[in-house]
């Protein structure tokens, strides 16, 4: 498994294309934006994509999607309960945000337990809700690509309409450190960790 993280868009939220060595056959995580960037680390290493699969529906996760999806021509998975956001440039605040208004329909309704295979390669969705209440965290391997839900060093925010701290911690603690320590940690911003980083570092996961 490769894979090559790309912080795309204004806000620099990291878009993972993930994909097999052997199949070329890969997956493209939150496309943020920087459309022609992604596109020339596919069109490079010859990729065919999958599955476009994001983990909410926040708008600097979202600014690259339809052009990806064009060009791809590969299907767009996100959870059932965030289905809402991608419709609703209001409620996925692309409405207020520098790229403009972004609304757009999912090919794909994701629940927990899903598994999207790819090549050699699975992706096995995980709900984490609390950032937003269709939150997911897609695992591929030991390696959890947990969107904006776990940071290193820190979590996502819960001032959000419909977001709840109680619920991010409950994702975290009980769906994410249970994995083996040498998991490797891809977060939606920022660098990678593992989750033994997480346990003996995270301010909010160590209270």
């Amino acid at each position: 498994m490769k894979v090559i993280r790309i912080p795309a868009g204004v806000y620099a939220a990291n878009c993972y294309i993930v994909y097999s060595e052997n199949s070329k056959e890969g997956i493209v995580i939150d496309p943020g934006g920087d459309v022609d960037d992604i596109m020339s680390h596919i069109k490079e290493l010859g990729l065919n994509i999958k599955y476009i699969i994001l983990t909410h529906g926040h708008g600097d996760h979202i600014g690259g999607v339809k052009g990806i999806r064009e060009y791809t021509k590969a299907p767009v998975a996100v959870h059932k309960d965030d289905e809402y956001m991608l419709k609703d440039g209001m409620a996925n605040f692309s409405s207020t945000m520098v790229m403009g208004t972004i609304e757009l329909n999912a090919d794909i309704l994701l629940e927990d337990g899903d598994e999207l295979i790819f090549g050699d390669l699975k992706a096995e969705i995980i709900h984490t809700p609390g950032h937003t209440p269709g939150g997911i965290t897609i695992k591929i391997g030991d390696s959890l690509f947990t969107g904006d839900t776990l940071f290193a060093g820190s979590i996502g925010r819960t001032d959000f309409p419909r977001s709840s701290f109680a619920t991010i911690m409950d994702s975290i603690k009980n769906r994410l450190i249970i994995y083996p320590d040498d998991t490797k940690v891809y977060p939606g911003h920022g660098p990678s960790s593992t989750i033994k980083n997480e346990k003996a570092s995270n301010p909010f996961i160590k209270q």
